[in-house]
């Protein structure tokens, strides 16, 4: 494929709305961009979709073999690495397109912070909390994550939901040790017509992990009380059969919005939305059954999908995500009736918010004791980094 100008040009754009623009995400710049250009084709998506994420992802790499900072520069060289010619009508500063192979060899001799596309905070901390393994996380991490569904068995079971990919031109694979998880191949995306079906939703193999967790049955009162959108929320109703309560609090109310619209797809009754209010602990305490607490975090174990977030994240917000943390755990567990558990869960692999945070509550509060516990280890399984842990009354 030839590099075509404007395409180019429309890259530097979004990489400079993105690095200059204040902390904009990559996501939702990207979409407004294919949104104002409605005539791009499926090929000029794919380039500028690749172009960005790359360069987004590799940032410090590129800019060790380019010589340079500039967003014009790092493309060249994300091209270049791609397979394709840079034109000569590309203008950069930088190393020139006939040194960028020494300068590719000589980055292995570069830092790991470096070599792969870290801030040095960042990289200092992965290593004081995970050690030896943080080399092969943050490897992990950095390969491009692949399109994962979760078949909704309220409609169809999995075998059925293969056949019904494969009839509308979608080839997938199930995944191992995840019941309901289905992989597409590598490049390969849903077409949104078959998303509104309902059958499946995206969601990634390794969030599939931890509704399951909870052990709900059918007729239980359940709360999710960091919803979101509701992936997880979904789950636990196909896990219910459709039978029963389920309430997703946030926060967000466009959130909850969408979660009510999925809802509606997946074809589910039994879930409703409440927005987090100040005299919500109250209003629930001794409801449910089983709280899942979903909590804020880091949100490390999702940099395959949002590489931006790396460079969004400072030591001050992980910080205060951390101070949020503690305070669901202390005030939340409030809406269990006797007997009740829940679960605690981040899509971050940094132990401080993992198992650190379920140390320090159970030395301020003796009641709980921890059921199971999982991590999701991206190096080990190929899935996002997640970490969840059942708690219930002690003994």
């Amino acid at each position: 494929m030839r590099v075509h100008r404007l395409l180019a040009e429309a890259c530097v754009e979004i990489l400079t709305d993105v690095f200059e623009g204040g902390g904009a995400v990559l996501d939702r710049v990207l979409e407004a961009r294919f949104l104002e250009n409605p005539k791009w084709g499926k090929r000029d998506r794919a380039f500028v979709a690749e172009t960005v994420f790359e360069v987004t992802r590799w940032r410090r790499a590129l800019a060790f073999v380019a010589d340079s900072q500039t967003m014009p520069a790092l493309c060249a060289v994300q091209w270049q690495r791609a397979g394709l010619e840079v034109p000569e009508w590309w203008a950069y500063e930088g190393s020139r397109v006939d040194d960028m192979a020494a300068r590719e060899d000589a980055l292995a001799e570069q830092p790991r912070a470096v070599r792969e596309s870290i801030p040095d905070w960042l990289d200092e901390r992965g290593f004081t909390e995970l050690g030896e393994r943080w080399d092969a996380e943050l490897s992990a991490l950095n390969r491009r994550a692949p399109v994962y569904l979760r078949v909704n068995r309220l409609r169809v079971k999995v075998e059925e939901a293969l056949g019904w990919l494969h009839d509308n031109g979608v080839s997938a694979t199930k995944v191992p040790g995840v019941p309901d998880a289905l992989m597409l191949p590598e490049g390969k995306n849903l077409p949104k017509a078959l998303l509104n079906e309902g059958l499946v939703e995206i969601q990634d193999a390794g969030s599939q992990l931890i509704a399951p967790m909870l052990g709900v049955e059918s007729g239980m009162r359940v709360i999710d009380a960091c919803a979101g959108a509701g992936g997880k929320t979904l789950h636990l109703a196909a896990l219910m059969y459709g039978k029963g309560e389920i309430v997703g609090m946030d926060v967000s109310g466009p959130k909850l919005a969408e979660l009510r619209r999925r809802a509606t797809r997946a074809g589910t009754r039994i879930i409703r939305t409440d927005a987090w209010r100040e005299d919500s602990l109250k209003r629930y305490a001794g409801w449910a059954d089983r709280i899942l607490i979903d909590a804020p975090c880091s949100g490390l174990g999702t940099l395959r999908r949002q590489p931006d977030l790396k460079w969004r994240i400072t030591e001050a917000g992980i910080a205060k995500t951390q101070k949020l943390q503690r305070r669901l755990l202390d005030h939340y567990p409030a809406m269990l009736r006797a007997g009740g558990k829940f679960v605690y869960a981040t899509c971050s692999v940094l132990g401080s918010e993992n198992e650190g945070q379920l140390g320090n509550l159970l030395e301020r509060d003796p009641r709980y004791a921890v059921e199971e516990q999982r991590t999701v280890s991206p190096a080990e399984t190929g899935f996002d980094g997640f970490f969840a842990a059942r708690l219930g009354a002690s003994a």
